[in-house]
């Protein structure tokens, strides 16, 4: 489930609920903005902070994505936990 965590300078930012896998766990995160009919997009995970699938963001712009996931990451990781941030909020 995709869960809404922020919109800065038109792009969305909306993150899983936390993922137990054999590898650890880790929460798949997804960036989008509009782009005339289509969308630029770039999806990874925490806590690598790589994106393994990207569309339309340059690699400056990826970086900024990956710093502000850096910075964020300890909110998203804990909201992933909780099932989204609107539970946390509301706790």
């Amino acid at each position: 489930m995709k869960h809404y965590y922020s919109t800065v300078d038109n792009v969305v930012m909306t993150h899983s609920d936390m993922e137990y896998k054999d590898t650890g766990r880790k929460v798949r995160v997804h960036f989008e903005r509009p782009n005339g009919s289509e969308f630029d997009f770039a999806e990874g995970n925490i806590p690598s902070f790589e994106f393994d699938k990207s569309y339309g963001f340059n690699q400056n712009e990826l970086l900024q994505l990956q710093r502000y996931l850096r910075n964020n990451s300890f909110l998203i990781w804990e909201y992933a936990q909780k099932g989204g941030g609107e539970k946390c909020l509301r706790s």
